[in-house]
């Protein structure tokens, strides 16, 4: 019997569009700032920062640079670029977004967050948005009961202990 991970199951392959394409040679150009017709490694790690959002490790950069340099190439080609970028976004695990999401909250790095991390993260991020919204984003979702007093009566206790 053939084993699978879940991993296996939860990751969907995206499909690279024109626009995406489009993205990749624009991103390119604009990194290849001394028209010399490739990448170097610092080049390719503001390539990946201005698609994916992240700077790539030390051992990220290696393998990617290590995939795309020809022998004689001094860096990475547009053509192994698009294919390697292709690659890379097709095989994107939402789970890693999930977790980017995470630690731009958890800026304390504790591993959990607290009331006072998603205020801080909203009023950066939409300084108008009313308080109840910011609570009601951080609390709990509240069991759907018969009993529709027991259900306001949680909330309202879940909301006086978060103000305490």
């Amino acid at each position: 019997m053939e084993m699978c991970s879940l991993t296996h199951f939860a990751r969907k392959q995206r499909e690279i569009t024109d626009i995406d394409k489009k993205k990749f040679e624009t991103v390119y150009e604009l990194c290849d700032t001394d028209k010399k017709g490739y990448l170097n490694r610092e080049d390719l790690k503001m390539a990946v920062v201005m698609l994916f959002g992240y700077k790539p490790s030390k051992s990220e950069t290696n393998m990617l640079m290590d995939q795309a340099q020809a022998k004689d190439s001094p860096g990475v080609c547009i053509e192994m670029f698009m294919c390697l970028m292709g690659k890379k976004l097709s095989s994107d695990d939402h789970y890693q977004q999930t977790r980017q999401i995470f630690n731009t909250f958890d800026v304390n790095c504790r591993g959990f967050l607290k009331l006072e991390d998603f205020r801080t993260a909203f009023s950066r991020v939409a300084p108008r948005l009313p308080e109840r919204t910011v609570l009601e984003a951080f609390s709990p979702p509240v069991r759907k009961d018969s009993n529709h007093g027991d259900e306001w009566r949680s909330l309202r206790g879940r909301r006086d202990q978060i103000n305490e």
